[in-house]
């Protein structure tokens, strides 16, 4: 099951490894048009939101049309957790209306394939068995537009090998990583996440939903040391805590004696998978959400319904103008809300010239940002 790589890509990884530090913020990062939309509740209101909001993108048609538009959408932790008596959809999974409004808007503008993709926790099951454990119905998903279609990327999958994706500019933690093939099998790259803070790394939105593409068979715990593992093992504490180095398939990170700190270390892994696989469609669901963690595990996490919906064609500044609706500021950094004991994830991206997390820089559409204010740490 060893990866296999041209001369071509590993010297081309060796040297912008080598160069990374003279071009780390070498120009200004490009910015991005954000669209808000006020959304209440789900149902009948989030297909012509949606719709509004891709229509004040610029349209999505030059984009997806007669290509293949692979989705990552967030599904983090087991399908039985609940915050409370509330389902999954409503506090830390994205919703299923959100995420079939997405798929039939892709396929009316002429998307040739639409491939969902999660990596669910600790098991080699299809995406369509872990949102049957959640009371799901997949088809309604399958049936959103055609060609639709889902795959695990927890581990090797339908592929003969894994895809080994560089980090442009040398990566902040590695020089690049191995992931399941759907991430470099097409064309346009969609990430549907939630309106969330996180425990470790301060939030998590359209960036950090990407967290999940790294597959536990090499980058968890119970990875073997040597090769990728058949099924995904324990979570990614290669990662979150650097226990240990992947599997020696993959390439171990750039500096082994870096801090072992989850608040370093996931930032810069997020910003390193973003800038090795761009997002073209950030979509962040903030209709229902969770406040204080992104997970029902999280202690002192609750409930909150701040009835928006943000879209943008660069995740960096779709992020900030989230952060914003959240009562928080892209610029702040470590030793401030959100980000008390982390790194901030928008910084580390826009060294790697992904994008601004500047608000004066983005343009926004639709509603703005006073209008749709919701304080995460004042809500009740």
């Amino acid at each position: 099951m060893a990866c296999q790589y041209s001369r071509r890509q590993i010297v081309f990884g060796s040297v912008a490894a080598a160069l990374a530090p003279r071009f780390l913020s070498a120009t200004p990062a490009p910015a991005g048009r954000v669209a808000i939309a006020k959304c209440k509740s789900y149902g009948a209101d989030v297909l012509p939101a949606m719709a509004r909001m891709f229509d004040q993108l610029g349209g999505i048609g030059e984009l997806v049309r007669g290509k293949t538009v692979a989705v990552k959408l967030n599904l983090t932790g087991s399908p039985t957790y609940r915050l409370g008596y509330l389902p999954a959809e409503r506090a830390h999974w994205t919703h299923p209306d959100v995420i079939g409004a997405a798929i039939h808007l892709f396929g009316q503008a002429g998307a040739k394939r639409i491939r969902l993709l999660e990596s669910p926790w600790n098991t080699t099951e299809p995406v369509e068995e872990y949102m049957r454990r959640a009371n799901w119905e997949p088809q309604h998903l399958l049936s959103a537009a055609q060609n639709v279609e889902f795959e695990n990327t927890n581990y090797l999958g339908n592929g003969k090998k894994y895809s080994r994706l560089w980090v442009p500019k040398g990566g902040h933690m590695f020089r690049a990583y191995d992931l399941n093939h759907s991430y470099e099998d097409c064309d346009v790259f969609v990430s549907i996440a939630k309106l969330k803070e996180h425990a470790t790394a301060g939030i998590t939105l359209s960036m950090k939903n990407c967290f999940g593409i790294t597959p536990c068979t090499i980058y968890g715990d119970g990875s073997p040391v040597d090769e990728p593992s058949l099924a995904p093992k324990g979570g990614r504490g290669p990662i979150h805590a650097g226990n240990r180095q992947p599997s020696k398939s993959a390439l171990p990170e750039n500096d082994p004696k870096s801090p072992r700190d989850g608040g370093y270390r996931v930032p810069r892994v997020v910003a390193d998978l973003v800038a090795a696989r761009p997002v073209h469609i950030a979509i962040v669901d903030g209709i229902e959400s969770m406040a204080g963690g992104e997970g029902p595990w999280v202690h002192g996490t609750r409930h909150v319904a701040p009835g928006v919906l943000i879209a943008g064609t660069n995740p960096v500044s779709t992020d900030a103008v989230g952060m914003a609706v959240m009562g928080f500021d892209p610029l702040a950094d470590r030793g401030t809300a959100p980000f008390e004991t982390s790194d901030n994830t928008l910084r580390l991206a826009e060294e790697l010239g992904l994008g601004t997390r500047d608000l004066k820089r983005i343009e926004i559409a639709g509603a703005s940002i006073r209008e749709t204010l919701f304080d995460f740490r004042k809500s009740a």
